[in-house]
Parts: C-alpha cells; structure tokens; sequence
C-alpha cells in the first residue's frame, strides 16, 4: 500500500517520533503505541521514540510505564504519530500540535480526518493489527520483538473480545499468528488481563442482580460512584461491566453508565445493531457496534435508554434471525 510506504519514509526521516493515543486509554491504544516504538528502537537503535501520555489504566499496568515528561522544545520538529485515535479532541496530550508533521493511524470511522498523513482502516479489528500488519509488510527491513509482538497481541486481544468480535477477519489471524510465533507467553498474558480478585466477583452479583432490560431489549446498568466506591472499583473497572452484559438473549444493544463528578460516561455495545449515531448524539462516538458517549443529567440518560430501546426495536421489527 502507497500510504504504508508514506509513514515508512517518514520514520525513516526524523531522528526524534513522538508518539500519541487517545484519552482513558485501553489495550489497543497501549499496545499499538508501546508496540511501535519498540519495532522503530529495534530497528533504528539510534532513533529518538518518545511516548509521555501520562494517563495509565489500572489492568494495563503489567505492560510498564511510558517515558517522563520532556521539554516542548523536543516536540518542535519531530514526527508526532497518534493512534487509534478517531478525533483529535481525544488526543492524550495536546502537544501532539508542536510536531512538525502529523501521523494518523486509526480503526475508527473517519469523522475526524486530520494530519499530514491519514492511514485509515475502519475495519481493523485494532490498530495493534494494522501495526502488526506495517511490520508485516517491511518485515524484509523491520524488526520485532518478543516485547513488541506482546504489546500488539495484547491490544489484539482486548479489541477484538479474544477474537470473537465481528470485526475479526482472516487477516486478524494471519497477523496474530505471526506474533505468537515471535514468542509470547501467552499463559502469563492472560493471567493478568482475566484474574480477578474476590470483590470483583461480588461485584459482578451486584451486576447480575440490577442490570435493567427495556421492552424491546436493552439492556443497561447505572454504576454510581456510591457503588464505585462500595466495591473498590476504579472508572476503568467499573466499564469494563459492559462485557458481564454481551449475553442477554434478546438483547442486541447493552450498555453500562459510569457515574463520575461531573458527567456521567457510557460504553454502548450492540451485535448486528449500529449504535454509533446514538453515541454521536450524545457527545461521543466510535465504532458501528462499540461506542462511548457522555451524559450530564438522569434526563439524558433516560433519553439515550429510550432512543436506544426505539432503534432496537425497529431493527426487530425489520430484520429476522437476530437470536
């Protein structure tokens, strides 16, 4: 692909990268940006790569730490590459607009085009597989390793639902078999994504037991931070609920609605369902199945549960063998 060489000669370019993601990071986002830079160090030890996002989710940490704040004067007249970031209001770190030239590689729906440089492939399951799939394509002048292709793996993984999201194809496989066979303890990889202590489990009876169902089927759940608190749970746990809901029988669109101070954050899940229009309605966005959306009172809550319950239902009405 032209756009592969492109990125290509501008690594190839610049003595200094930085490196960005977006907000209230996840697997894919430190995977895809972690994984890079360690396939750029590989192969041009000589190469400056620095990524300062400051931000780290409590389940990531197995995966270390970014590197320490630097001065603005190391941004100016570098290459800034941002991924799996759909818009630039999402990005991380707001210095990203002190690089000389701007990179974006994103899975996302292109709302947002932005930089010098667009590669966009809307249906990646992750940008940890279209980085997976960069390294693949110069794998003759690339190189990789175990680090790196567990970087990667782990934002394939947590993306794509251990590959059980539609989104996965045969080209996620071929890109995912390629890093296990650089090496990666896989045993170790899932212990610490999927180990939980005690209280998660109670937590998740309290889920079982106060999740709500509207008439035509969505399903949904309220997390205060009374609850955040009752159960020790952070932010990015507490969303991490959304999967404990994808089972339903009926229930094509499930979502969890995390309290904060300020504003009230959602993950909006759907099978066979686009609910990405909703989540755009409401101050978020993302993919036609996986959205994030902000509300700011119980008033708009009801009412993202309410539009959510009508578009389930006209797709009911309109569509057959949806289980």
């Amino acid at each position: 692909m032209e756009v592969l060489q492109q990125i290509l000669n501008k690594i190839k370019q610049y003595d200094r990268i930085m490196l960005f993601r977006h907000v209230r990071n996840d697997g894919d986002c430190v995977g895809a940006t972690k994984g890079l830079k360690e396939i750029i160090l590989q192969t041009w030890p000589e190469k400056q790569v620095i990524l300062t996002d400051g931000e780290h989710a409590d389940y990531l940490a197995f995966l270390g730490e970014d590197d320490a704040p630097v001065d603005d004067s190391l941004y100016e007249g570098a290459l800034g590459i941002v991924l799996d970031t759909g818009n630039e209001g999402r990005i991380s770190n707001p210095k990203y607009a002190l690089c000389r030239e701007l990179i974006k590689i994103d899975h996302h729906i292109n709302v947002n085009p932005y930089g010098d440089i667009l590669w966009v492939e809307e249906e990646a399951s992750s940008v940890c597989e279209m980085v997976a799939k960069f390294y693949y394509t110069f794998k003759d002048e690339l190189k990789i390793n175990k680090e790196a292709a567990t970087y990667l793996y782990t934002g394939m993984v947590t993306d794509s639902g251990r590959f059980r999201f539609s989104c996965v194809s045969g080209d996620t496989m071929r890109m995912a078999g390629m890093l296990l066979d650089v090496g990666i303890d896989t045993e170790v990889l899932y212990a610490h994504l999927y180990l939980q202590d005690m209280e998660s489990f109670s937590f998740k009876s309290f889920v079982y037991k106060n999740v709500k169902v509207t008439p035509a089927g969505v399903a949904y759940l309220y997390i205060s931070r009374a609850t955040m608190e009752k159960f020790g749970l952070t932010h990015e746990q507490a969303a991490a609920a959304v999967s404990l809901l994808d089972s339903i029988k009926g229930s094509l669109i499930w979502m969890i609605f995390i309290e904060h101070e300020t504003e009230t954050r959602v993950r909006l899940r759907s099978r066979f369902v686009t609910v990405n229009q909703i989540a755009e309605r409401y101050h978020g966005g993302g993919h036609a199945c996986a959205s994030g959306a902000t509300v700011y009172s119980k008033k708009e809550v009801k009412a993202l549960v309410d539009e959510a319950d009508a578009t389930l239902a006209k797709y009911k009405s309109e569509n057959e063998g949806w289980l």
